[in-house]
């Protein structure tokens, strides 16, 4: 996914900053409290069960009220992200157009983490905190059952070094997040298919569920998920839904082993995640180079990063058609970004390369990229237009996009001047 920072695996800045040191005061304890915590003995034992990994140490938890979880999620934010690491961030997704121009990044990942954040394993402090709300005492078992997943993992591997220090690109760590997600998805289902007198795995019912879900509205339920763009609705059910796809893909393959094998060997890619055989036949992208702006001395770097299938399946879907992005996404093999500043004006300019599985699969991108920008722009006029180039303006500046074999590079807000 497109974030500007290595450490980032969100889309947007601060979904793990704000949600994975939780050291509010947590909700006085209720009977239905205590109830639902004297499962988790029960619950990590049944785990330890299904995956072969002993339970090393007691997991604490807490509940925690929305309006706690609110109030520190704003705190937080304002105390560790920097006003400019969020200007940037937000540039970013603007100029690659996954949100609209007046999307405030800041409010819609406070309204979201409130709103969806269920319950979270907090793998600094080794705890867990369930959200206060109106599920029965089953849903919230259920819940419980997955943030336990995480715990037992986390004694195996530390999720915090995993996630954060193991990744080497933003869709490494996307890949990583689709693992820690996934698994724990996947295990709450076995779980509960096992406590139910079935097998220990999910049933072909919730694994059809997963291949058809998208990020669709939730009837009403959800009103800041389902006004929020498309690339964060995604982002939010990526890695249940297709982590838990992938794990199944694994473990089909390598059975219990298959739970430490995704963290001791992540995978590298979303496109690893999305199509799981390349998991194990793929070694990953190789390194992009992308291309910079005349007069070089005049910008400064401001973020950069890698661009997996998951984001080029995004804008296909966004501006044209989820039918074209099943089509062409798959052909995805790696990509990189850098997002420049014009030091003197501060106009933002975008570079962006992506390599691709054939040519033809680089042309279908070439030839949609055009369709994108008219999807994504107030206005778009076109100066040339050959079998391999691309070139003309939008409100941001010139564009030049350019078809080289199986490599399609682009840049995206150059100076005006040079085309008029």
């Amino acid at each position: 996914m497109i974030v500007p920072y290595s450490t980032m695996r969100r889309p947007w800045v601060l979904f793990l900053v704000a949600v994975s040191s939780f050291a509010q005061t947590a909700s006085p304890p209720t009977e239905e409290s205590r109830l639902l915590f004297a499962q988790i003995g029960d619950i990590m034992h049944g785990l330890s069960e299904i995956t072969g990994w002993p339970v090393k140490r007691k997991v604490p938890a807490d509940y925690i009220t929305r309006a706690q979880l609110q109030a520190y999620v704003q705190k937080r934010i304002r105390r560790e992200v920097k006003p400019e690491e969020l200007r940037i961030e937000s540039l970013t997704l603007k100029m690659f157009g996954l949100v609209p121009e007046d999307f405030d990044l800041e409010k819609a990942t406070v309204d979201l983490v409130t709103e969806q954040a269920a319950a979270f394993y907090d793998y600094n402090r080794k705890r867990l905190f369930i959200t206060e709300t109106s599920a029965t005492f089953i849903e919230q078992r259920i819940v419980l059952v997955h943030e336990l997943a995480h715990a037992l993992a986390d004694q195996q591997f530390s999720l915090s070094r995993y996630i954060r220090k193991g990744a080497s690109s933003d869709d490494d760590s996307a890949a990583r997040e689709a693992v820690m997600e996934g698994q724990a998805t996947w295990l709450m289902w076995a779980y509960s298919s096992k406590l139910n007198g079935g097998e220990a795995r999910p049933s072909e019912m919730i694994l059809d569920t997963m291949r058809n879900a998208g990020a669709t509205g939730g009837g009403g339920g959800f009103p800041v998920f389902e006004k929020a763009p498309l690339y964060l609705r995604e982002s939010l059910v990526f890695p249940y839904n297709q982590g838990l796809l992938f794990q199944d893909a694994v473990y089909r393959r390598l059975g219990r082993g298959s739970f430490s094998e995704v963290f001791r060997n992540a995978p590298r890619t979303t496109s690893q995640i999305l199509h799981p055989d390349m998991y194990f036949t793929s070694r990953g992208p190789s390194p992009l180079k992308v291309m910079e702006p005349p007069q070089r001395k005049k910008y400064k770097v401001l973020a950069q990063g890698s661009v997996g299938e998951f984001d080029g399946r995004i804008l296909l879907q966004e501006y044209i058609s989820r039918a074209e992005a099943d089509r062409i996404a798959p052909g995805w093999r790696g990509g990189a970004f850098r997002l420049y500043e014009e030091k003197k004006s501060r106009r933002p300019l975008l570079t962006c390369s992506s390599e691709w599985d054939t040519e033809e699969s680089a042309r279908a991108w070439f030839e949609a990229y055009r369709r994108i920008l008219e999807g994504k722009s107030k206005f778009v006029k076109v100066a040339v237009q050959t079998g391999d180039v691309l070139e003309g303006r939008n409100e941001r500046g010139r564009f030049d996009v350019r078809l080289e074999g199986r490599q399609v590079s682009s840049i995206e807000g150059l100076p005006l001047a040079k085309l008029d």
